[in-house]
């Protein structure tokens, strides 16, 4: 993910596809917790705890008292954030969560947000396994069902990182990428060096590697800074950025007591300055975990023989050797290169209001504190007493009034420096201004609800046709005589390349009859996208231009290279009676033969109702005579099946270009109990290779309605 690029290139896409701007906009619904977004606004977030350690829930705003500079501050906002930790829920008879094939912001957003930072440029090659396992402890034990995470590289990588997203898979699925490539510490380096030379004048021996070391330690600052910069947007809540990391290489306590040293450490030194003010200012907390655990100087000198500060003997010049070699290339500066190391972490978690987890191999007790730590704690706001951009630095304390009592949080800020950017060169594409940041927002907006699925299906080679649904309910909208419907879609892949891009607009402006069948069922919009294979997000954002209602959602979508695969099958859609009764501002060309009624996004479906469904089968091996068993199933939550249909169709079926069985059948809903279940489409070769492809969509049945017939 490049934070640096990702808004301006959302932008410059827009431009050539831009609504025509719509009238001033509210903010959107409000979220919990509320803080109106002021420039000049300082966010704080306060950790209480008593004597035992335990969070303080019944402290108001008269218990806390602000300082900055030490001069009392007046508090304008304040809110107690208490976050529920939430477990995703599985079938019982499932190994694992079936990710929904529908996103939806009908719940306002009241997860916690994390950014893991693993950092290949300082984590030994050796102990990259040690990364991916605690990065993995924390995803599958540690991360809420409703929780955003998102995983980056310092190394760049774009394409191995990981959006913000709530799916384990996709988070894991990147853990799995990282590869350490840290240089050998300073004094490995230096040691390497001075055997490497031919004549030792017993002067200091440089660090091969100086003018590297500092840009990979700027490169892991740089980008602490630009993820704290873009969470700067995100309010009202507590920001965590995940660092794992063997950390840096140079000396960075004392910062703002200090003018720094010179060199490529100078430059280092100020970055550190930087990415520290850069997460004061947006109120981000740092946790460092160092993956070396219990570290000792034998986990690095394992490769050494010998060091040169134990070669003096052989270097004396009085017996005829070279020039003696320095003392501080040994186990003492060995240990020195830990200790900063470890400084670095102390220093970057410390100074933002977080912690470090060095020298232990607990990592499960630190990522228990730090769930913690991001789900109960109090923030309040204040207007600072000076706006001047002139980059200074200003301590913040905060205090309660009840004794007994530990108080947690950031130290300070820096404010920023320079002239205060000006909003209207910010190119939006002609959007109104709420519906681009909705768009570009990490989280999603309720302000408009809206569920939102997506399908994809074989489409021109080597592209997938992708069916992307949007519904919204009809008391969201104005349906007024003037009243637009103004959307924008977009997906964007693991490169940051933007796909699909188009802004549509839906007059309001409905007859009679149309318009209570939208107040009473909602509005349904349907769209295609050609996207190659790959890993998406597809973004969707939607406004009412009278009542100035925002929303946006964000689906993860996997298309497949339906062109190579063996065997694969398209996405599902699914329609029903109940479904069918949503007004359709535009239907999809392709389905209206093989369906019934539009695709819907619902996933619940009364007693009473029918479902019926469509899907492609994909078969590359049509050259080959043989059959294909075509399954469809519904399962209890137990993995007992109560329907089952199967069909059996023939290679020589498959002509044409897409070289695929369409699918079609229906499932009848009087049979089945109120309860969850799981639909299951599958396609079974017979040519031995024990091919299949399967798809699987969790629903709900409810209790028929009453006054209504089976």
């Amino acid at each position: 993910m490049n934070l640096r690029t990702k808004a301006a290139a959302l932008a410059m896409f827009l431009a050539g596809t831009a609504l025509p701007a719509g009238q001033s906009a509210q903010p959107p619904t409000a979220q919990t917790p509320t803080f109106k977004a002021q420039v000049e606004y300082v966010e704080v977030d306060a950790l209480v705890s008593d004597q035992q350690g335990n969070f303080v829930r019944d402290l108001k705003k008269d218990d806390f008292r602000v300082f900055e500079d030490g001069k009392l501050q007046t508090v304008t906002n304040f809110s107690l954030v208490d976050i529920p930790i939430e477990r995703l829920e599985r079938p019982l008879f499932a190994p694992r969560p079936i990710e929904p094939d529908v996103q939806t912001n009908e719940r306002p957003f009241d997860g916690r947000v994390y950014v893991l930072i693993l950092d290949d440029l300082h984590t030994d090659v050796l102990r990259s396994q040690r990364v991916k396992m605690a990065a993995r402890q924390f995803i599958e034990r540690h991360l809420g069902a409703n929780d955003l995470m998102a995983v980056l590289f310092t190394a760049g990588r774009t394409q191995d990182a990981q959006e913000f997203t709530t799916s384990k898979r996709l988070l894991l699925a990147a853990v799995d990428k990282f590869m350490g490539r840290k240089l050998p510490t300073v004094t490995i380096a230096r040691n390497e060096q001075y055997f490497r030379q031919s004549v030792n004048t017993g002067a200091s021996v440089p660090d091969p590697f100086d003018s590297e070391r500092a840009f990979h330690a700027r490169s892991l600052l740089t980008q602490l800074k630009q993820v704290a910069d873009w969470f700067g947007g995100v309010h009202g809540r507590r920001k965590t950025l995940l660092l794992l990391s063997e950390g840096i290489d140079y000396d960075i306590t004392n910062l703002f007591g200090s003018a720094g040293p010179a060199s490529f450490a100078g430059s280092v030194f100020e970055d550190i300055r930087d990415a520290i003010s850069a997460a004061a200012r947006a109120n981000v907390s740092i946790y460092a975990i160092d993956p070396r655990g219990l570290a000792t100087v034998g986990d690095d000198d394992i490769g050494v023989s010998s060091f040169a500060d134990a070669d003096r003997g052989n270097s004396d010049p009085s017996t005829g050797g070279t020039a003696a070699p320095p003392r501080d290339i040994g186990l003492s500066s060995l240990m020195n290169d830990l200790r900063r190391s470890q400084d670095s972490l102390r220093e970057l978690a410390e100074e933002s209001g977080g912690f470090a987890a060095v020298n232990t191999n607990q990592f499960g007790n630190a990522f228990d504190r730090i769930v913690r730590d991001n789900s109960s704690y109090y923030v309040m706001a204040y207007y600072p007493p000076t706006t001047k951009r002139d980059g200074k630095f200003h301590k913040i304390e905060v205090r309660v009034n009840r004794p007994g009592l530990t108080v947690r949080s950031r130290r300070g800020y820096a404010a920023p420096r320079g002239k205060v950017p000006d909003q209207k060169n910010v190119k939006t594409g002609g959007m109104n201004p709420e519906m681009f940041d909705a768009i570009n927002s990490p989280i999603q907006v309720s302000g408009l609800t809206m569920r939102v699925f997506g399908a994809p299906f074989k489409g021109v080679q080597p592209n997938a046709s992708v069916l992307i649904g949007v519904e919204m309910l009809g008391r969201d909208l104005s349906l007024e005589a003037n009243s637009k419907l103004e959307l924008s879609w977009m997906a964007i892949d693991t490169k940051q390349k933007i796909w699909g891009a188009r802004n549509d607009s839906v007059g309001l402006n409905l007859r009679p009859e149309t318009r209570t069948r939208v107040e009473q069922t909602g509005l349904r919009l349907l769209n295609r996208m050609d996207l190659p294979p790959g890993r998406y997000q597809i973004r969707v954002a939607a406004r009412d231009t009278v009542k100035a209602n925002v929303g946006s959602v964000i689906y993860d979508l996997d298309v497949p290279d339906f062109y190579k695969a063996p065997l694969s099958i398209s996405g599902l859609a699914l329609t029903s009676l109940a479904g069918a009764s949503m007004a359709t501002a535009r239907p999809d060309e392709q389905l209206k033969t093989v369906l019934p009624a539009p695709p819907v996004a619902l996933r619940a479906f009364p007693q009473n109702d029918e479902l019926a469904l469509f899907a492609e089968v994909y078969d590359n091996a049509g050259n080959t005579p043989h059959k294909i068993d075509l399954v469809t199933t519904v399962l209890t939550d137990e993995g007992r099946v109560l329907f089952k249909n199967e069909e059996v169709r023939d290679s020589s079926e498959l002509g044409g270009a897409k070289g695929g069985f369409g699918y079609a059948t229906r499932v009848p809903l009087s049979d089945l109990p109120p309860g969850p279940y799981v639909l299951r489409v599958e396609g079974r070769s017979r040519l031995g290779q024990s091919l299949t492809a399967a798809r699987e969509v969790q629903f709900t049945v409810l209790p028929a309605a009453r006054g209504t017939k089976p």
